[in-house]
């Protein structure tokens, strides 16, 4: 071949963890570092894969173990605050009718299976270990890391999150915006009776939803307008979600009762960002959050960064010229995408925050998942 296929991915969350994996499979010679010295060390409570994230999985072949892990289900509920539901909708499958619309599953539980996989597929992980310097050299990337060690790759993958050193390392200057919106989150074992998201408009919270996780598992969140969480003591966490949370029926009072203990409450900024122009400088790449990020209101992040490693994966192991052609194609492959998806993530809570009572929030969201339903 005529260019030699060696490749470092800076980051082992969802994106880092499927473009390793993606690659590896591709012959391609795969370095993958994470700065956490434990890998499974995964924040957040639970979290949501749309039929398109699923599609993504299946591909990786973990398909199956997210299957057993998670919990499958293919309609949405809408409540009052009281708990009546107001409405029931069938959930469009994104993924392909032979994949249910929407799994649920815990967060720790997804990277340890997508982990398991980046070891089983043959790249050389290194965890605890960040890359202090990347050095650009024509067709190649000379990078030294925080172990004192050094070397050379034909290309360097940035999924390094939200927070992204590497984007700022490159000369990209976007960094993520706060939408005004927040998100308590915390895991509590599931009511015998969900058996769906459901979610409530109105009342003290914008939101206040659940997802079941797996049989015995589920996942619980309120949204209200961002606060300085310097002023609020992580001893308080659970106070705070509880009183938000006490004002909803239903299943809530089931749910409410389980949260006391403030360390497994996460509370979390909606952010908005999406790189403009391209995804890269150089032989250093973009992908998921460090490209990109939307509030959680269409449950598409995580999808958004599994197809840009999928994409990104298929293009480098298309061709031997891995150029500024061929990555420039991928930025405008998956920006033509991302944009509405983003965009309408952030109008969904830009009506809520303005008080927009005859918004339309169906037709935006059912405009934006059939067009996810087609091939990335």
């Amino acid at each position: 071949m005529s260019t030699p296929r060696t490749v470092l991915v800076i980051g082992g969350g969802a994106a880092g963890n499927a473009a390793a994996i993606l690659l590896r499979r591709a012959g391609i010679a795969v370095d993958l570092i994470e700065a956490k010295d434990d890998w499974n060390a995964t924040a957040g409570s639970g979290i949501t894969l749309q039929g398109n994230a699923l599609r993504v999985l299946r591909e990786l072949g973990v398909w199956n173990r997210v299957e057993k892990s998670g919990y499958g289900f293919d309609a949405v509920g809408i409540t009052a605050p009281d708990g009546t539901v107001l409405h029931v909708a069938e959930d469009l499958r994104t993924g392909g009718d032979d994949l249910p619309a929407t799994v649920g599953m815990r967060r720790p539980r997804l990277q340890r299976i997508l982990g398991d996989a980046v070891r089983e597929s043959g790249a050389d992980v290194h965890l605890g270990v960040r890359a202090t310097s990347l050095d650009q050299y024509g067709d190649g990337v000379a990078v030294r890391f925080s172990d004192g060690t050094e070397s050379r790759y034909d290309l360097v993958v940035a999924a390094d999150g939200l927070g992204s050193t590497t984007r700022a390392a490159i000369g990209i200057a976007d960094a993520p915006e706060p939408t005004g919106m927040a998100i308590w989150r915390i895991e509590v074992p599931r009511p015998a009776g969900v058996t769906r998201t459901d979610l409530a408009y109105g009342g003290p919270a914008y939101i206040a939803g659940y997802c079941p996780t797996g049989e015995s598992t589920l996942y619980a969140y309120v949204v209200e307008a961002h606060r300085d969480r310097s002023s609020i003591p992580a001893g308080s966490y659970a106070d705070e979600m509880r009183a938000l949370a006490q004002h909803y029926g239903g299943h809530w009072p089931e749910i409410t009762a389980h949260i006391t203990d403030p360390s497994r409450v996460n509370y979390t900024w909606f952010d908005r960002m999406l790189v403009e122009g391209s995804w890269h400088r150089g032989r250093v790449v973009l992908v998921g959050d460090a490209a990109h990020c939307c509030p959680p209101t269409l449950a598409q992040g995580a999808a958004m960064s599994l197809e840009d490693a999928w994409v990104l994966a298929r293009m480098l192991s298309a061709t031997d010229t891995w150029d500024d052609a061929l990555l420039q194609g991928y930025y405008e492959r998956r920006v033509s995408r991302v944009r509405p998806v983003v965009e309408a993530s952030v109008q969904i809570g830009r009506w809520q925050l303005d008080g927009v009572r005859d918004a339309d929030v169906p037709g935006l969201m059912g405009r934006t998942m059939n067009m996810l339903r087609e091939l990335p």
